[in-house]
């Protein structure tokens, strides 16, 4: 049967004491209504729509390349209310599924269970037939504040009452409404246009739709959640924690079934789409952001971050590395405390050590960067070593220039490459050399200064604050500062 979705997402969220719109709250590193669409998208529906109202500009902008129609609710007078608005859009003979933008956590597989309810009217008190109304409802440890389910003696649902209207007896009920809800189009039109906003809240409630069906005969199906942690919404910062527990929870049980060790699963954040291969390991504290490919047998250490970056089989990201939108090949070795920014592209067997930073450079195959060096816009050939302390000079103050060191080149520690500039193959640069000009290949280049032996100099000594405070007003006046105590002692002493 054709199927619109209908996603409600105009509320304000005051709860949360933000200016931003509760739908756009993040939750594993994408807004609450983001997670919604994705499952809807995933029933391969006719249409989704989206209401919204409240922040609707910064919601539209942010989401502007969801595969969604927009309708605007101007006045906020209740869940029925804003269901009407996208109706008038959706034929008759739709199933209509209306679902949340603040229910983030429901499954593809529960909607289907909703849907096929619906259409057959099969389900738990329905009463059978070629269609139902059919309600989501789950037995809640603290019903408090969520509409009662309301069942006539036999079982079959017979109304739907919110917190606020409902009786003593009525709030005694455990299984609420979770508010999702299919049900034919047409039908669901018609007990619509019925609601009254005689309640509490001055509101149409969408949940009134459920006794209207029955007085019409209609049979409702009640369709039981597997568990509540999924279908319940968010509304404050507490409950976007717990939302954010269970997703993480359900990602991390998602890897372990994919082949992935995971050192303690409560101690993992996938913030986008993480792919792993077979047999990985991946220590405490790891972040994953955007999108992460992880290959065969990757280890990742602890509190490691890596954000749209992929790695390849068999290498290793050992603990306190940031690496973003990098490519990293087969059995290289990565930190620790090591850094890749946006454009690394390291080919196999390479090694960068720890407090190495790389950035929008390629290094080739067996090359190594081991300790305290940063490369950038750069092209590194095989079987390179640059040692420790290593700067390629990129930035001029206005531009940014290349530097090239071709296959089996050795830079020597505390080695200044000042770019644009070329390292021949083979070639080596001596320790604490800057290097301007291009160097052949396979030759040694040097750039030091005489070493200095500075006869009579005597190491500074403590001063006193009276001494002390002299010595800074001279120099700073330009007059020659005092000389020092005579009992400082010298270097040789």
């Amino acid at each position: 049967m054709p199927l619109s979705v209908v996603i409600l997402a105009a509320g304000q969220g005051k709860r949360m004491n933000s200016d931003l719109p509760k739908v756009l709250q993040p939750l594993g590193g994408a807004p609450l209504l983001e997670h919604v669409i994705a499952t809807a998208r995933r029933l391969a529906p006719d249409a989704v729509y989206v209401v919204f109202g409240h922040g609707g500009s910064q919601v539209q902008a942010r989401l502007a390349d969801a595969p969604v129609e927009w309708v605007a609710q101007h006045a906020q007078l209740g869940t029925g209310h804003a269901v009407m608005q996208a109706l008038p859009l959706v034929p008759d003979d739709h199933t209509v599924l209306v679902l949340y933008g603040d229910v983030p956590l429901v499954t593809e597989d529960t909607l289907r269970r909703l849907l096929a309810a619906a259409e057959t009217g099969a389900g738990p008190g329905a009463g059978g037939g070629a269609g139902a109304l059919a309600v989501l409802t789950v037995e809640a440890r603290d019903p408090t504040g969520y509409g009662r389910v309301v069942r006539a003696p036999g079982g079959a649902v017979r109304a739907i009452v919110e917190h606020r209207d409902a009786s003593e007896a009525e709030r005694a009920i455990s299984e609420i409404n979770t508010g999702l809800l299919a049900a034919r189009a047409a039908s669901l039109r018609a007990w619509l246009l019925g609601l009254r906003n005689d309640n509490s809240q001055g509101e149409f409630y969408l949940t009134d739709v459920v006794a209207a069906a029955v007085q019409s005969g209609y049979p409702v199906a009640a369709v039981p959640a597997d568990d509540e942690a999924d279908v319940l919404g968010v509304n404050d910062r507490e409950q976007l924690a717990l939302a954010e527990a269970r997703l993480r929870r359900r990602r991390a049980t998602d890897l372990m079934r994919a082949g992935a060790t995971l050192v303690d699963p409560a101690r993992i954040d996938v913030r986008g789409e993480l792919t792993v291969g077979r047999d990985v390991v991946i220590d405490v504290n790891a972040v994953f952001e955007g999108r992460v490919v992880l290959g065969d047998r990757v280890r990742i250490g602890p509190n490691c971050v890596l954000r749209d970056t992929s790695v390849g089989d068999d290498t290793e990201i050992v603990g306190h590395c940031f690496l973003e939108e990098s490519t990293i090949a087969r059995r290289c070795r990565i930190g620790p405390f090591a850094r890749l920014r946006p454009g690394a592209e390291l080919h196999d067997d390479v090694h960068i050590g720890n407090f190495v930073e790389v950035k929008a450079s390629r290094i080739g195959a067996g090359s190594k960067a081991n300790h305290l060096t940063y490369i950038g816009d750069s092209r590194v050939g095989a079987n390179v070593n640059v040692g420790a302390g290593s700067i390629t000079c990129n930035y001029d103050g206005a531009n940014k220039w290349p530097t090239v060191i071709e296959d089996g080149a050795f830079i020597g520690s505390g080695t200044m490459m000042v770019a644009p500039v070329r390292i021949g193959a083979g070639s080596t640069t001596g320790a604490g050399s800057t290097i301007a000009q291009n160097v052949p290949p396979g030759k040694l280049v040097l750039t030091r200064a005489p070493q200095v032996t500075v006869e009579g100099w005597r190491r500074p000594g403590k001063l006193d604050a009276t001494a002390r405070d002299a010595a800074i007003d001279a120099k700073l006046a330009g007059a020659t500062a005092p000389s020092k105590p005579k009992d400082t002692p010298s270097r040789d002493d």
